[in-house]
């Protein structure tokens, strides 16, 4: 056995929830110890773990982010009403994602991995489209009332000096809701400057797209910040490489989308691109064929699969049943910190092994090696079907060879 690759600064490693909290185990088990001596500073993020330290061990993992500057994360549960009384939570905990998210106030940036015999939905979409989704406030910073019954409702905003500016929202003839959403201009700008770095490193076009024509203040800024900072900061360069910014409604970036043959970045508020990724990823062929990465303005980043904890093949687990979950988005969780943490250490080894486990992903499926949900969607003639672990003995054994 070759002499494992050394760490010198740990990643921020936070563990999850469910089925993937059983392939992260497997991963590190069979691809990572055996070739690498890791260093991780661990936060489990673990639903019972989350409850039992009233979340702040979520906080403390986007702390240690920031100090160590990469983090792998496992996929978690963001709790509903049937959890609350599944795992007997003190409160419905807030998303994760949301929470560290808005600790390192980023842009999360998710592409679609490409594998040939995997054919998209959307024939004529040839490239990758990388979704940008800005990380911070809207709905996911949002403050909900229910309304009992009759009654007004305003938005009102006091300045420091303690004059109002008030709004009506609504005045109510009986029971109804309410949602407060905000976001700020620092964070916006530093969405704006991400993407547009992002588009320059990568040498592909930007679309950016809200609904500004409805939403005439909070969308227009999203919309006007974008516009200053690409004239002011960004134009030239981008006139150099061939590269363009366009600015659309997200209705009709929706419809060019489908029509156009991809190779570009989408930039989206939160919430749009919470949905319009998984609609892009599902439409290349898998929410487990997707990267998600969150970079924060400060250099910062965070990798992590971007589909959920597989709450069905858990069950099935638990019961001890055979699954056949696809790690391959969790694998690349991996590989995408090490490889940055190879890069700002300056470990060479560390970067080509992420290079080189990817590929061995990537070569194990196109060599016929799948999970059951891939080879519903393969055009492989008669794909052996691994269960989860042995899909990951697979991708060792073809590391191995390679």
């Amino acid at each position: 056995m070759a002499e494992k690759i050394k760490m010198t600064t740990p990643l921020v490693e936070m563990d999850g929830d469910e089925m993937t909290r059983i392939l992260w185990q497997m991963i590190k088990d069979e691809l990572l110890l055996p070739y690498i001596d890791l260093k991780t500073e661990y936060y489990d993020l673990g639903l019972e773990h989350r409850n039992e330290t009233n979340d702040q061990v979520t906080v403390d993992s986007a702390e240690a982010t920031k100090k160590y500057g990469v983090a792998v994360k496992c996929a978690t549960i963001t709790p509903n009403a049937a959890r609350m009384s599944e795992y007997h939570l003190k409160e419905m905990w807030k998303s994760p994602n949301g929470t560290i998210r808005a600790i390192l106030d980023g842009t999360v940036f998710r592409a679609p991995i490409l594998i040939k015999g995997i054919v998209p939905y959307v024939k004529n979409w040839t490239k990758p489209i990388t979704i940008a989704r800005h990380a911070y406030g809207d709905v996911y910073k949002n403050t909900e009332i229910k309304v009992p019954g009759k009654g007004k409702a305003e938005l009102v905003y006091t300045a420091e000096d303690g004059t109002e500016v008030r709004e009506l929202i609504h005045n109510f003839s009986g029971a109804g809701i309410i949602q407060g959403i905000h976001n700020t201009e620092e964070s916006i700008s530093s969405f704006a400057r991400a993407c547009f770095n992002y588009a320059i490193d990568t040498r592909q076009d930007l679309w950016f797209a809200t609904k500004d024509t409805i939403s005439k203040k909070y969308d227009h800024t999203f919309k006007d910040i974008f516009q200053e900072i690409y004239d002011s900061e960004y134009k030239e360069k981008f006139e150099q490489l061939g590269i363009e910014y366009f600015y659309t409604l997200i209705d009709d970036a929706v419809a060019r989308v489908i029509r156009s043959e991809g190779g570009f970045i989408w930039a989206c508020k939160n919430y749009d691109g919470d949905v319009m990724s998984d609609m892009v990823a599902t439409a290349y062929g898998d929410l487990s064929m997707m990267t998600s990465v969150l970079v924060s303005p400060s250099g910062v980043y965070e990798y992590e699969a971007a589909h959920g904890t597989v709450q069905r093949h858990y069950y099935k687990h638990l019961k001890g049943e055979e699954t056949s979950t696809n790690s391959i988005a969790t694998i690349f969780a991996w590989t995408g910190a090490l490889r940055k943490r190879g890069e700002l250490d300056g470990i060479r080894e560390l970067e080509e092994f992420a290079d080189k486990l990817e590929k061995a992903c990537i070569k194990t499926v196109e060599d016929g090696k799948m999970t059951k949900s891939l080879s519903l969607i393969s055009t492989c003639e008669d794909p052996v079907i691994l269960n989860s672990l042995d899909f990951i003995k697979a991708i060792r054994e073809t590391f191995d060879t390679m």
